[in-house]
């Protein structure tokens, strides 16, 4: 068995990542992750010289993160439908660990105090969302290419919206009746 170990910048990222999701970007301190890293806070500047630069990479490697498992959902999944079903348990999986939010979302709702290098990922992050709903929805047959974004967007919405109610009251099943009401609605495919 063969271990990988983290480079520091690896490990810097992790850390900003769960930073990032309980705190969002504003909550970002060099000396608190150079404290959970265990470097020195001046170390960290080595690896982002600036706050703006590890906030856009952190956004960078979440939705490439995204992308990956929203990929790896499709492929596991037996048909386009089932991956539709399944799609809102990533949300829901960071809710499960520790009431965190969606990194992006989170970010998303700072928009207007973040770098613009930072501001371009977290719009990436929606935009892999919506084209992977969008193709996947066209894949099932639930809707045609002259809808398909728009319902994909009402779809990434309603979901990241039900994370954020749901966190608010520190219940999942909160989300999980949100979720249940999108179905019966038509929103999200059964």
């Amino acid at each position: 068995m063969t271990t990988v170990e983290l480079t520091t910048r690896d490990r810097i990222l992790a850390a900003g990542r769960s930073a990032a999701q309980a705190r969002g970007y504003g909550g970002l301190s060099f000396r608190d992750l150079a404290a959970d890293v265990g470097i020195k806070a001046a170390s960290v500047y080595h690896y982002f010289p600036s706050k703006a630069e590890l906030g856009a990479a952190l956004a960078r490697r979440y939705w490439e993160d995204a992308e990956a498992g929203l990929d790896a959902l499709a492929s596991q999944a037996s048909d386009p439908m089932e991956a539709l079903s399944r799609y809102p348990e990533v949300f829901r999986a960071a809710l499960v660990a520790d009431n965190r939010m969606c990194m992006c979302s989170f970010m998303a709702a700072e928009y207007d105090e973040l770098p613009e290098v930072v501001r371009t990922e977290v719009r990436t992050f929606a935009e892999v969302n919506v084209a992977w709903l969008a193709t996947t929805l066209q894949s099932a047959g639930v809707v045609d290419s002259s809808t398909s974004e728009m319902r994909a967007r009402a779809i990434y919405a309603a979901v990241a919206g039900a994370q954020l109610v749901a966190r608010s009251h520190s219940d999942v099943a909160v989300y999980d009746s949100l979720i249940a009401g999108y179905r019966e609605a038509g929103l999200l495919p059964a």
